[in-house]
């Protein structure tokens, strides 16, 4: 059997239907490969932050 890479235990396989990855039952590693790719994202500067507050608050009737 396999050791994890993290802690050294040895790895138990898990398999459901097609798919099957190895585990740590100590430290919790899995060897699940996954594909995604990361988007950018468009930060909202502190200015324009700002400028939507008061724009709320002074459309706002409390």
């Amino acid at each position: 059997m396999e050791e994890c890479p993290r802690c050294g235990a040895s790895l138990e396989r898990l398999s459901l239907g097609e798919v099957s990855t190895v585990a740590c039952g100590r430290c919790g590693y899995a060897d699940i490969p996954v594909e995604h790719d990361s988007e950018g994202r468009d930060f909202e500067s502190w200015q324009d932050a700002l400028e939507r507050f008061y724009d709320g608050a002074a459309g706002s009737t409390e």
